[in-house]
């Protein structure tokens, strides 16, 4: 379900249904996966080694991230930026679904390659992406800005937050970041939809009766898959992007540990590899992984569930 396939026109979903299944695919899967966002964010951002070694270090394990978390900004910092991220995700999902099935539909009528080849999955993916990347890039910086903060807060609210960002910093300030992510993005929706149909193809060839049986399990363990080996091949990209989003924020980090200041992509690499070492453009990859493997599989998961609902209900429709 996930492009378009000319083989089964009866299956393919209208525009709109695509646009809805990746919104609310978007909408449950960042509900479910909020805390393990803020604890990756909080973990990329600390210049300090992430070990309990390094006395100076504020987080060092998912597990104790979580219980200091918990102590000194109680359980809703773990969803601290959600409205943003909640229409970041909703956004995003239409966007990137909407534009796949059209690219993947635009391959077939022009009769380019097939669309199940990898790389065109790879191409369509990764421009997909960067659609919705262009369309819902300034709430992403809100997103990261919400989530960086400890307390006292810098920004009570979403509005509060929008007015002093521009005033303080002007309107580029909400495409701060957006090189490393265009940069980071299409590889990495790239190989999610690419690997995510071939690990499909080779679950349905290692078990084909189980592949046909049980195809939710089918299409989240796909998915799962396809985010962890994606996030591995891109991470310090998504690192780099972070780092500078939360420029010109830095007094609001203080109480976390050390600030740096980035004057772009190459600079913030160097930094990195200086101060840092190659570990340094790792950090946070533990929780990311694990949100990874979550995110793209219930995302996967729930955008495959909703398109056969729709299907379902055509179906029923015919039918009366």
């Amino acid at each position: 379900m996930v492009g378009y396939d000319p083989k089964a026109d009866g299956r393919n979903n209208t525009k709109f249904e695509v646009a809805v299944a990746g919104s609310v695919s978007g909408l449950v899967t960042r509900a479910l996966i909020s805390p393990l966002d803020v604890i990756k964010i909080r973990f990329q951002l600390q210049i300090e080694r992430l070990s309990p070694s390094d006395p100076s270090a504020k987080y060092h394990g998912i597990l104790q991230a979580m219980r200091q978390i918990l102590q000194e900004e109680g359980p809703t910092a773990f969803w601290k930026g959600h409205i943003p991220a909640q229409i970041l995700s909703v956004g995003y999902g239409a966007v990137q679904f909407l534009s796949f099935e059209m690219l993947t539909e635009l391959v077939h009528r022009d009769n380019v390659y097939d669309a199940r080849e990898f790389s065109v999955h790879f191409v369509c993916g990764g421009l997909s992406a960067c659609m919705a990347t262009l369309t819902v890039h300034p709430v992403d910086v809100l997103r990261t800005r919400f989530a960086a903060q400890g307390e006292p807060r810098v920004y009570k609210t979403l509005r509060d937050a929008v007015v002093t960002m521009y005033r303080t910093e002007g309107p580029f300030v909400f495409y701060k970041g957006l090189a490393p992510t265009l940069v980071a993005i299409f590889p990495y929706a790239g190989l999610q939809f690419s690997c995510y149909s071939s690990l499909k193809h080779m679950y349905e060839w290692a078990m084909p009766a189980e592949g046909k049986k049980n195809g939710n399990l089918k299409n989240l363990l796909c998915g799962s898959g396809a985010g962890v080996i994606s996030k591995t091949l891109t991470y310090p990209l998504d690192l780099f992007k972070k780092r500078l989003q939360v420029g010109g924020f830095e007094h609001a980090r203080a109480t976390f540990g050390q600030v740096r200041r980035y004057r772009g992509l190459l600079d913030c690499a160097m930094q990195v590899l200086r101060e840092e070492g190659p570990p340094g453009f790792f950090k946070g990859l533990s929780p990311s992984l694990l949100k990874a493997a979550l995110s793209t599989g219930f995302m996967f998961f729930w955008y495959e569930l909703f398109c056969n609902l729709f299907h379902c209900m055509k179906h029923v429709d015919l039918r009366r």
